[in-house]
């Protein structure tokens, strides 16, 4: 695919995601949650994650928040690829995002719309943008229980 075409590609998926986003709200059940505050540019995310029947893998993730249009379509495309995915795939994704937050790899084929997240490893100042969502997804997995969700957590350390 042409460089050209690759641009205009992401240009759309940005757009989209960041116009009409597909997550936002609450999900139906919600068995874990999570505030995220990005203390740098006062972004901040309410993370709601449903889990299936038996409590190993992600039926639904839905966010609320304000926050730039770099943090609003990375919770977007996060919430998007956790969608059936293990406790332990989404926290191995979370990793690989902030990996490629740092300039180290991408997601491969089937998760490509990711990568559209690329371009904002050149602004180190957006990427506590981006990151924001993921960090506050790994707390609310990382948690058992919805109590512990009450406080925000911050993305100020993470490099």
């Amino acid at each position: 695919m042409a460089l050209e075409n690759l641009r205009n590609l992401y240009q759309q998926v940005i757009l989209e995601h960041y116009k009409k986003p597909r997550h936002r709200g609450t999900t139906v059940l919600v068995h874990r949650q999570q505030r995220g505050h990005n203390p740098s540019c006062g972004d901040t995310i309410e993370l709601t994650v449903q889990l299936d029947e038996d409590r190993d893998r992600i039926a639904a993730v839905k966010f609320e928040g304000e926050g730039c249009a770099i943090a609003m379509l990375s919770a977007d495309l996060m919430a998007d690829a956790m969608t059936g995915k293990t406790i332990d795939e989404a926290l191995q994704m979370v990793q690989a995002f902030q990996n490629m937050m740092k300039g180290d790899g991408e997601f491969p084929r089937e998760h490509r719309k990711l990568n559209v997240m690329q371009g904002v490893a050149q602004f180190p100042v957006r990427i506590k943008c981006a990151t924001l969502t993921w960090h506050t997804l790994r707390a609310a997995l990382e948690h058992q229980q919805i109590e512990t969700a009450d406080e925000f957590v911050s993305n100020e350390e993470i490099d």
